[in-house]
């Protein structure tokens, strides 16, 4: 089965909690912190592999989590990383992160590899927060959380030639004549629902990738029929080889069909319909072929226009040297897409503050990324962890921002699922 896009959450692993604890030991009645740190938490990474195709490895995998760090231990022994788990896609995989919509890595080379999340930092054992001013502290963290992504992983295959055109015009059967590819054809429309990759060779031992893909109508553009699906991995090719059933089967008009296709080219993006193009004219073997090529090249003269037939293997040679010989102007084209990367935003800058409050029904509600991870690395059965806890947040500004939102002593304040009491 092909599959070529889905969606899949991504929970890296937690770091390992830190460790408080003491040295303890004979004849060293005060013996200093030895409280480990904890281990790194498992990265997600996404790496090409070669040999894949499709993204059907993925396709029941809707939650992928990463394993915890090593927690920290006594006699200063800090946990082990995790192990990052490696996850293999097709060359030509495109990452969405889906909240902010942008790309987050093009993977398009093989072995090439992105952490698309990362695990969190283990938490501090209480022997990193020793001081001149605290010799002992009683306290250590628990592990940052990792981080939590939905991506969108959407394939474009990748190959020199994209074969066009609308269903039942001969794709297929010239692909089929052309390589070793073996599509599946028969006389009926939609006939491909998936791409079909075929390696070309010449006698003059020159090679190419052509693919055919899936059949466009007339609204693809705008997501009807395969819509985005075919024109998608149109994008990632160097040149566009467009067939046309010029034999004017079941009553088809070539113009017309010449025109639709286009059409839906430059509505999808001016960069594929600005690519080189290589127009094929099928079924040359047809009756009404003479007619109807006459008509065409009256329409467009300045088109250079290849006569074959698939079916019957006539003129393939030469549109096939055609085809090379373009490649080879042309050169290695960029293959990346026109959009935003995630990583292209270097730095955003924000005036307002990291957290926001809200009342609901009498209860102040703190919610803010850097006060909850805060939150949750926090140890609150040690009182110097709390005490740390209280002092970050006043540094924050959050007590002063509380009050200025009219919050009093005594007042209930939330954050996440907890309840506090404001206090002095």
């Amino acid at each position: 089965m092909f599959v070529d896009e889905l969606v899949v959450k991504l929970i890296a692993g937690k770091g390992g909690d830190g460790c408080t604890s003491f040295r303890r030991e004979k004849y060293i009645p005060m013996g200093g912190p030895d409280g480990g740190s904890g281990g790194r938490g498992a990265n997600i990474i996404f790496k090409v592999d070669k040999s894949l195709k499709t993204l059907i490895d993925l396709r029941y995998k809707k939650i992928i989590k990463g394993d915890k760090g090593v927690n920290g231990k006594g006699s200063n022994r800090n946990g082990a990383n995790a192990e990052d788990i490696i996850i293999k896609v097709p060359a030509g995989t495109t990452l969405i992160d889906m909240d902010t919509n942008l790309v987050i890595a093009d993977l398009i080379h093989d072995d090439e590899e992105f952490i698309v999340a990362h695990g969190g930092r283990g938490g501090r054992g209480n022997k990193a927060f020793a001081t001149m001013q605290d010799r002992a502290p009683k306290m250590s963290e628990y592990g940052e959380p990792g981080e939590e992504r939905i991506v969108k992983c959407e394939l474009k295959v990748l190959a020199d030639v994209g074969l066009v055109g609308l269903p039942s015009v001969g794709k297929s059967t010239f692909l089929s004549v052309i390589s070793a590819s073996k599509p599946k054809i028969a006389e009926y429309h939609f006939t491909t629902l998936s791409p079909n990759l075929g390696v070309v060779k010449l006698k003059d031992h020159r090679s190419f990738v052509m693919a055919d893909l899936p059949g466009l109508i007339e609204g693809a553009s705008k997501g009807a029929g395969l819509g985005h699906n075919f024109l998608k991995h149109a994008s990632r090719t160097r040149i566009i080889a467009h067939i046309i059933d010029m034999g004017g089967y079941e009553g088809r008009n070539p113009i017309e069909d010449y025109e639709i296709i286009r059409n839906e080219l430059k509505e999808y993006s001016d960069k594929l319909a600005n690519k080189k193009e290589i127009v094929i004219a099928n079924k040359c073997d047809l009756p009404n072929f003479d007619e109807n090529y006459k008509a065409f090249k009256e329409k467009y003269p300045h088109i250079d226009i290849y006569k074959i037939s698939a079916l019957n293997n006539i003129g393939i040679d030469e549109v096939l040297t055609k085809i090379a010989d373009t490649l080879d102007e042309i050169g290695v084209e960029d293959i990346y897409d026109e959009t935003d990367y995630e990583s292209h935003v270097i730095y955003k800058f924000k005036n307002e503050k990291p957290y926001t409050i809200t009342n609901d029904n009498g209860v102040w509600i703190v919610k803010g990324e850097e006060i909850e991870k805060l939150f949750k690395m926090t140890k609150f059965t040690e009182d110097e962890s709390v005490i740390r806890f209280s002092r970050k947040l006043k540094g924050m500004g959050v007590e002063e921002a509380l009050e200025e939102a009219g919050a009093k002593r005594g007042d209930d304040v939330q954050i996440l699922d907890y309840m506090f009491t404001f206090k002095e």
